[in-house]
């Protein structure tokens, strides 16, 4: 079994809280009346307006570029403390020195590891997306954070974008609503978190470069409504722009999408910061939007904004407002997570309530996508033998996929879980069976172990290795590595009672799909994996699970890889320096298209099954004052407590311009005992039934019927009811 080793015993919370406290300074006390803007008490733009009138200039700039590869300076004569960034949409990243990204040899820099954001948007529950932030602004203050990079909010455009695992799925309504819980439950911690990358960072292929081309509908309909919702329903303080160009111009100082969208249409009021050395022109990022430059390829100084945008101060280039508009935006979100105040909540670490929210979330993000013959839950009252085979049964994942990496206190493996859960009457042996770089006798071993057990329960898929789900690199292709298909197919062979769990997101399956009579969907489950695992395999906990994006059957299926390379990866131009990546499919992402163009999925969006059966009925439309609430009920028909999401799809019917043929406007996450039935209400605004007309610059509820369609997948909608809108209606 493998284990990261835990902190060490003398390590306390009291300890780590200490020694953060000592090395940020408090406030300036004296003989004078405390400064407005030290008093808790004013309001924040009160004290931001006294504060910012107390600043020298080149104390200002000083706010507006980082002092090492994860701080901005302390100006210790008005109390103004260092600030820290961490990296951690999945947990509090490990410490890295000063200038580079190589671990700092720190001893008090563990933290809880969460599963990746790909599993908690399968949980579809956004109250455990709550939770998972509250634990994560929790150890963040512990750790002396100021700033938290993270959620991802990234649309699944393509099945090989590296960072896949750490976003939220391919529809923006269920990524928006997830990531704003996470939101408000880290930034209730006295922190504040980044959502990122806006925008269109969809691909880590030429992330630097790549110059992304898309419509306007699209832009607005499927990419950015994810981040809207952050913004205006969670309330996020700081914003990261993407790597990519979007139209030409970089997205760290993108006017269009900075100032005319963020700032201007959806009112945002905290900081936009750049992504690591993502800023390329000191005038454009004066210009449009950015407050806060991050990185460390080059001197502090030397930052677009330093000591040239000093420069360009002094000579009139540019104007003193625009300097003091970008430090407002700093100082805002400074005062209102109590950076400046004594009394800040102090945080808590690796406690058992952050352990069970990691345990949790993995238990409702584990997707059962096949179970023939009810093989699961295994009875472990009629077992004598398990064979546990695959390198992901001990392999550590919570350390990797490079910036969402964590230093986690322990990590339990799902062999570690399973032989703890089925005990000393279960004999469980384990084989590695592939490997990067294996040979043939692994797979022998692992055949000979199939051949001797009652049952085989097969732990493989992905890691984070780079090329696979990592930052920095795309997928090549959607292929089961090291020879796992050819693998699979021999071990079923030997023992038809093989149980497949798969690590990491979507890849293509082969022959061995069919005989196999039990498939689930693992994610990167995070240092509570094992364990919660365990609880799925042997019946403790009933998944309920449901797909955050769509599994094609070959990469071909998929959207962005079927207009060619224009499409995906990009291309260049003959007198490019960049490549150009067109949007091609439009608004036809993910189950979009594959409803749409009558394409059959692997497995389709917002699949998952359970131990037990649901019945939907009774389908209500009751008209409000604001749209129309759908009331139905959901019943458990099976002999096991459990949970299904409902989900709430419209369909335009006769639509006067190109609609999908769906698309997902509601769901909730409903328990039920065996046997009990809930009436479920989800309401919907004329929003749900609009489209964004780029000709009006507005959102466009078209009247005409809508079908509201209701059930527990994208593809298994039992029921429907019509929907007149009486008339269109602009909505701003």
């Amino acid at each position: 079994m493998k284990r990261i080793p835990a902190a060490p015993l003398w390590l306390s919370a009291v300890t780590l809280l200490s020694l953060t406290a000592a090395t940020r300074p408090g406030p300036v006390r004296g003989a004078e009346p405390t400064p407005l803007y030290q008093d808790a008490t004013q309001p924040v733009e009160a004290r931001v307006d006294d504060l910012i009138g107390r600043l020298t200039l080149e104390e200002k700039i000083s706010l507006l570029h980082a002092d090492s590869k994860f701080t901005t300076a302390a100006i210790p004569r008005l109390g103004i403390p260092r600030r820290w960034l961490s990296d951690g949409p999945h947990g509090v990243r490990e410490d890295v020195g000063p200038d580079t990204w190589s671990n700092a040899g720190h001893t008090d820099d563990f933290s809880t590891a969460m599963p990746a954001g790909i599993c908690l948007a399968a949980t579809w529950n956004p109250e455990l997306g709550f939770s998972e932030g509250s634990a994560i602004g929790q150890e963040a203050r512990l750790r002396g954070k100021d700033i938290m990079l993270g959620p991802g909010v990234n649309i699944l455009r393509t099945p090989l974008c590296g960072r896949n695992f750490e976003y939220l799925g391919e529809d923006p309504l269920l990524s928006g609503t997830m990531a704003a819980g996470y939101v408000r439950g880290a930034q209730a911690q006295d922190i504040a978190s980044c959502v990122k990358h806006f925008a269109l960072n969809d691909q880590e292929y030429e992330r630097d470069s790549i110059n992304v081309e898309v419509d306007e509908r699209t832009l607005r309909e499927i990419y950015l409504p994810a981040f809207q919702t952050v913004v205006q329903s969670g309330g996020v303080w700081t914003v990261m722009g993407a790597y990519n160009q979007f139209r030409g111009q970089h997205c760290c100082h993108n006017d269009y999408l900075l100032n005319t969208i963020l700032k201007g249409e959806w009112g945002f009021q905290g900081l936009v910061m750049s992504d690591w050395a993502g800023v390329h022109d000191t005038k454009e990022a004066v210009l449009n939007g950015l407050d806060l430059e991050m990185g460390t390829e080059r001197k502090y100084d030397t930052f677009y904004l330093a000591k040239p945008y000093r420069d360009g101060l002094q000579t009139g280039e540019f104007g003193l407002a625009g300097l003091d508009e970008k430090v407002r935006r700093n100082l805002r979100v400074m005062i209102a997570t109590h950076v400046l105040d004594a009394q800040r909540k102090p945080g808590s670490l690796n406690t058992a309530a952050h352990q069970a929210v990691a345990r949790h979330v993995v238990e409702e993000g584990i997707v059962l996508l096949k179970n023939a013959g009810h093989i699961l839950p295994l009875d472990l009252a009629k077992l004598q033998s398990i064979a546990v085979i695959g390198e992901n049964a001990t392999r550590l994942h919570a350390h990797g996929g490079d910036s969402s990496g964590i230093k986690a206190f322990y990590e339990i493996t799902p062999l570690e879980g399973i032989v703890k859960r089925a005990g000393s009457k279960v004999n469980v042996v384990y084989s590695e069976g592939y490997r990067k770089g294996g040979d043939a006798t692994l797979a022998e071993r692992a055949v000979a172990a199939a051949k001797s057990a009652e049952v085989v329960i097969y732990f493989g898929g992905l890691n984070h290795d780079k090329g696979f789900d990592c930052e920095g690199a795309d997928r090549k292709d959607l292929q089961l590595p090291y020879g796992q298909d050819e693998l699979l197919e021999k071990i079923v062979a030997a023992n038809p009672r093989t149980i497949v769990v798969l690590e990491g997101t979507m890849v293509e399956m082969g022959a061995w799909l069919e005989p196999v009579p039990a498939l689930l969907q693992a994610w990167y489950p995070g240092m509570e994996g094992g364990s919660a695992l365990a609880g799925v395999l042997f019946g403790d906990v009933n998944p309920s699970g449901k797909l955050p994006a769509t599994f094609p059957k070959k990469l071909s299926d998929s959207p962005a890889h079927t207009f060619g390379p224009e499409a995906y990866p990009g291309v260049k131009g003959p007198n490019a320096s960049n490549g150009t990546v067109t949007y091609a499919e439009g608004l036809l992402v993910g189950y979009r298209w594959f409803d749409t163009k009558n394409v059959a999925p692997l497995f389709p969006f917002g699949f998952g099954l359970s131990y037990t059966t649901f019945a939907y009925s009774q389908l209500k439309l009751v008209p409000t004052e604001t749209g129309v609430t759908a009331e139905f009920t959901i019943k458990n028909t099976g002999s096991v407590a459990g949970a299904e999401v409902a989900q709430l799809y419209v369909h335009p019917e006769k639509p006067g311009v190109l609609r999908p043929e769906k698309e997902l406007k509601g769901f909730k996450k409903v328990w039920l005992q065996p046997g009990e039935q809930k009436t479920v209400t989800l309401s919907l605004t004329p929003q749900a039934f609009a489209f964004y007309s780029p000709e009006q610059k507005s959102w466009v509820a078209q009247s005409g019927a809508y079908q509201i369609l209701l059930g527990g997948s994208s593809r298994d909608l039992p029921l429907q009811a019509e929907y007149q809108l009486a008339r269109t209606q602009l909505l701003k």
